[in-house]
């Protein structure tokens, strides 16, 4: 798994923002995650404002960490919440490379970046590029085919109608016709007077 990669999988989806938590964070720089929070402590300014940081609620952090809620601590070190972890948005991280100024820090923060670039664009640009293109061409190539299916039907219903016409007309000729009278022949034994 190369680096990006590596970054990617602690890149978190939390209150509809990409975030980093500062225990990744901390351990990409190389640094104790308090260090991290008191250098981010004595810069706060820089900080201000949800879209750049802002800390977990318990449940948010219990869910992202995968911790069961125990009423007993674990003996293990870093099993247990003592404090909520603070989420840092790309905002949030870019601003950490004017905080933390080792050279290590800067290289990691340009991965991180290229990191949330590449999961972006991963996010907003579908697995065949081209699908929302040939989506369109074939609805408009289905367009076309209905139009010239009512084209057609209008045609065929256009020579009905023009059929039905001349078939009223007739209609109307032959009933507007007198009838001729035609001798009778008369009923009956018939003798002819020769």
């Amino acid at each position: 798994m190369n680096d990006i990669e590596l970054i990617q999988n602690k890149i978190y989806e939390i209150r509809g923002q990409r975030v980093m938590l500062d225990r990744d964070l901390a351990e990409l720089y190389g640094v104790e995650t308090r260090v991290l929070n008191q250098s981010v402590k004595r810069n706060l300014k820089r900080f201000e404002g949800d879209d750049f940081m802002f800390r977990l609620t318990k449940d948010e952090a219990n869910t992202i960490l995968s911790r069961s809620q125990i009423v007993t601590l674990n003996k293990r070190r870093g099993y247990n919440i003592k404090y909520l972890p603070y989420a840092f948005t790309e905002l949030g991280v870019a601003m950490l490379s004017s905080v933390l100024k080792s050279e290590i820090a800067i290289n990691v923060n340009r991965e991180i970046m290229r990191a949330f670039v590449t999961l972006r664009h991963i996010i907003t640009l579908p697995d065949d590029s081209n699908r929302i293109l040939v989506i369109e061409q074939e609805l408009k190539k289905l367009k076309d085919e209905m139009n010239d299916i009512l084209r057609d039907q209008n045609d065929i219903n256009e020579e009905t109608r023009m059929q039905l016409d001349a078939i009223s007309i007739a209609l109307a000729e032959l009933q507007a016709k007198p009838k001729e009278e035609k001798p009778h022949r008369r009923i009956g034994f018939v003798q002819d007077d020769k």
